[in-house]
């Protein structure tokens, strides 16, 4: 069992107190956005065995175990993060697998640069991940009803949205979404500033369930993804609830600090809020154009008191620990590699005293052990 030494990555939508707050450290006064914890090679972990792709180089079978290795090669299929959002991050999709292939296929065809501004697909990978609030926590996840998002653009009374909303009655509701989305990201950009800032102005004085997209307005003035966004659900997570984004679900997250967990991979496409690349063809290809609720989630009950996180893909199972006084020693011996994160209280794994925002990575078959009082994360993978 290695302790971690992680990275904390410092994008300027991060909040500044958030993680320091959780750590026990005194904030720097820069954004520190996500602390990454697994063998990503943009920022691995450090063991005192090197870092953590490098000893999993070493010998994937050992600490991977044969069957994860089996199933998603010799590399850990996930990563865990801190997420701390202070400003909103950028609405954006994951293709799923097929779709990755084939967008990485076309772009190394085409010879773009793999760190080229306009490249889409970094990897073959697709990139579902799961967001569990530490605190309240606020984002969109996935389209509203239209019928909701056309009550929600017309009570602005901005003229210049009246034809998004008439748009938004139209029959089948996919194309209707489709086709205001398309609408909003391929206007003139100066009229759709013009007609953002009578839209930011309307939720600030409207308040109420237009208040989200005033301030999503105050950090991106006159981005036609303010727009895009009102077509979106606003979700407030409580602490422990949680998102699933699958593939093509348009997303961003608002504010809040949470634990997110990921497939290992970089592949985004971006609808708004951004002052990078925007691709429209290539992502109405991927997004999902289907209305419905976001889907909170909630942990399920399993043995030894673990509390877990069901989702429907296999390269990443969240769960948790919710350690008291006076409680029994928990197993957590698995075939598979583990990252173990403490959010609150002092929890003991294994030989290792964690406190929050510390964690261990347990290779396959390990032994391990968690007691103490506090609230403990674990990472793996379904095989």
């Amino acid at each position: 069992m290695d302790r971690l030494d992680n990275t904390i990555r410092p994008y300027a939508w991060g909040s500044p107190t958030a993680i320091p707050h959780l750590l026990g450290a005194r904030p720097t006064g820069e954004p520190q956005a996500e602390m990454w914890m697994g063998a990503h090679p943009g920022a691995p972990s450090r063991t005192g065995r090197g870092t953590l792709a490098e000893v999993i180089a070493a010998d994937p079978a050992r600490e991977l175990g044969a069957r994860t290795v089996d199933a998603f090669g010799p590399r850990l299929p996930f990563l865990l993060k801190l997420l701390a959002a202070g400003a909103p991050l950028s609405l954006q999709v994951h293709p799923d697998l097929t779709q990755a292939a084939q967008g990485y296929a076309d772009e190394e065809r085409r010879g773009i640069p793999i760190d080229a501004p306009h490249r889409n697909y970094k990897d073959a990978n697709h990139k579902p991940e799961l967001i569990c609030a530490l605190t309240e926590f606020d984002g969109l996840c996935g389209f509203r009803p239209p019928a909701q998002a056309a009550d929600l653009l017309d009570a602005l009374g901005v003229g210049s949205v009246k034809p998004y909303v008439d748009l938004l009655h139209a029959h089948p509701e996919d194309a209707a979404l489709r086709e205001v989305l398309t609408a909003i990201l391929t206007a003139d950009r100066e009229e759709t500033a013009h007609t953002v800032a009578e839209a930011a102005a309307a939720c600030d004085r409207l308040g109420g369930e237009h208040a989200p997209y005033a301030g999503i307005a105050h950090h991106y003035p006159g981005d036609p993804g303010v727009l895009a966004a009102m077509l979106l659900n606003h979700v407030r997570l409580q602490p422990g609830e949680a998102l699933f984004l699958g593939a093509g679900i348009p997303h961003a997250y608002l504010n809040g600090l949470g634990v997110e967990i990921m497939a290992n991979s970089d592949n985004v496409l971006r609808c708004g809020l951004t002052p990078k690349h925007v691709d429209v063809p290539e992502l109405l290809r991927v997004v999902r154009f289907e209305p419905g609720d976001p889907g909170v989630l909630r942990p399920e009950a399993a043995p030894d008191g673990e509390e877990v996180y069901e989702t429907p893909i296999d390269e990443f199972r969240l769960s948790r620990h919710v350690l008291a006084e006076g409680g029994a020693t928990h197993d957590l011996t698995r075939d598979t590699p583990q990252i173990l994160l403490c959010t609150a209280g002092t929890v003991r794994a294994g030989e290792h005293r964690l406190t929050p925002g510390q964690s261990v990575f347990v290779p396959a078959a390990d032994k391990a052990s968690a007691s103490g009082v506090g609230t403990l994360f674990r990472a793996t993978v379904i095989v």
